[in-house]
């Protein structure tokens, strides 16, 4: 095609282009590069070479299917092989170059002996190798394939000219079909040159970013200075009468002891004060006629008030049997019926009363991820179960040591009272809390744990 008719050259050229986007295969993409290539630009012979594998002839101008055993095709694999790896010759002002971004004339005085020799018997006398990829075409790299265009006319600049930016188009579309790049090869190109330069520049301003020192630790929410139920005297509970969160009021009933036990010592010591009672009064008159039983008197006199004591004791531990509430609140407990049965001693936990608005907040803290906290600092309770809903909260004490938890991790207490102007959390909710400390570099905030568990393995 002449340099007369620009109008329908870039027609087959946009033409040509579409052929390769539309390709929906390696095979009908070759199909395209090697046949209809011709189109454009007058050619006798084709050949695509791509490195896929050791690298091979992938498609042959005339042919359905190269045979990789023919003469032809083995001859120009090691031609095409010897012009995707020879580096560029000296550009128009004589200076080398990197790798060419356009087609090149392939110099047949320049090939090694044995391809310049068959040279003639092959392919005629001039000829066009186009380099084909994204890295190639922009002059940075290897090639992924080439086009080798041959005919007996030499080649013209405006169709060196056509043929560069149809090999864009090629290159492009051999490339939607080739595997994708490694991560690593991805990472290391753009962390070449000047990215390189700039993506550290980037990550130390990163680094030296300052940012908020935070840790989570395990939360639950707890009554604030709750009344403490205790067993009133040793014994076997036998039945609950409440159930746990119920509202309870001053004189409401909570649980009862067994008293079988305290109900035979009564009956015991109710018929000792008898027997004492009539002792003494045989003594008594008994001490009219005699000096030796007016003694015995005081005697008798002494067991009696010890045995009524006793009786008044048993009557007391009687009464104490049922305990009841001595203030309003809620009952916080498990379930009941982890205490029906169970022998309780004197004094010991059974259940708090509680008021549901006092409530505070206790955290623990892993010694490993400690703060430097105070009283007053913030901190945020995240509940299990409501991830739209957090209540903040001020510290008001921490414990000084760390202390083994019902989990078997070393942690430190800390309590917190909720801010005002939100609602009380219900008690015995659970949940994270987000505690705040000073502000320190990024660098610092990500390697403070591997810093920390080094120290302790290397002894610094």
């Amino acid at each position: 095609m002449s340099a007369a008719d620009p109008n329908a050259s870039l027609l087959k050229l946009l033409q040509l282009q579409r052929r390769a986007r539309e390709a929906g295969s390696p095979e009908a993409l070759g199909f395209v590069m090697v046949n209809e290539t011709l189109q454009l630009l007058p050619y006798r012979q084709a050949v695509l070479w791509t490195q896929a594998g050791l690298g091979q002839v992938a498609a042959v101008s005339g042919l359905p299917q190269p045979d990789p055993s023919a003469p032809y095709v083995q001859w120009m694999a090691r031609l095409c092989r010897h012009l995707i790896r020879q580096p560029a010759g000296p550009d128009e002002a004589g200076a080398a170059s990197m790798p060419q971004a356009g087609p090149r004339e392939v110099d047949v005085h320049g090939l090694p002996q044995d391809l310049s020799a068959d040279w003639s018997q092959w392919l005629p006398a001039s000829a066009l190798w186009l380099s084909l990829g994204p890295a190639a075409q922009a002059g940075e790299g290897e090639a992924e394939a080439g086009l080798l265009l041959a005919r007996d006319a030499p080649w013209q600049p405006h169709e060196r000219a056509l043929l560069q930016e149809l090999g864009h188009a090629y290159a492009h579309a051999f490339h939607a079909f080739g595997p994708r790049q490694a991560w690593r090869g991805r990472l290391g190109r753009a962390l070449s040159g000047k990215a390189r330069r700039r993506w550290l520049a980037a990550a130390l301003l990163l680094s030296l970013c300052p940012v908020r020192l935070t840790a989570l630790a395990q939360a639950e929410v707890v009554p604030q200075n709750p009344f403490m139920v205790r067993a009133p005297l040793d014994g076997v509970i036998e039945r609950f009468d409440i159930h746990p969160n119920a509202a309870v009021q001053p004189g409401t009933p909570l649980f009862s002891l067994d008293t079988s036990a305290l109900r035979t010592r009564m009956e015991l010591a109710r018929k000792a004060l008898d027997a004492a009672q009539e002792e003494y009064r045989q003594s008594a008159q008994a001490a009219v006629t005699s000096d030796k039983n007016r003694a015995e008197t005081a005697l008798r006199r002494g067991k009696l008030q010890e045995k009524a004591v006793e009786v008044d004791y048993t009557t007391e531990q009687l009464a104490r049997i049922q305990v009841k509430s001595d203030r309003s609140g809620v009952a916080v407990f498990a379930d009941g019926n982890d205490w029906v049965g169970k022998a309780v001693s004197l004094g010991e936990r059974v259940l708090l009363i509680a008021d549901p608005a006092q409530v505070e907040l206790l955290a623990w803290l892993p010694a490993a991820d400690l703060l430097p906290l105070a009283v007053g600092d913030r901190l945020t309770l995240y509940p299990q179960g409501a991830p739209l809903q957090s209540f903040e909260a001020r510290i008001s004490s921490v414990a000084y040591r760390a202390e083994m938890t019902r989990d078997g991790f070393l942690a430190y207490r800390i309590k917190a009272s909720f801010e005002a102007g939100q609602a009380a959390p219900r008690i015995g909710q659970l949940g994270s809390a987000r505690l705040y400390g000073g502000w320190a570099p990024l660098i610092y905030v990500a390697l403070r744990r591997p810093l920390a568990v080094a120290r302790q393995w290397l002894g610094w």
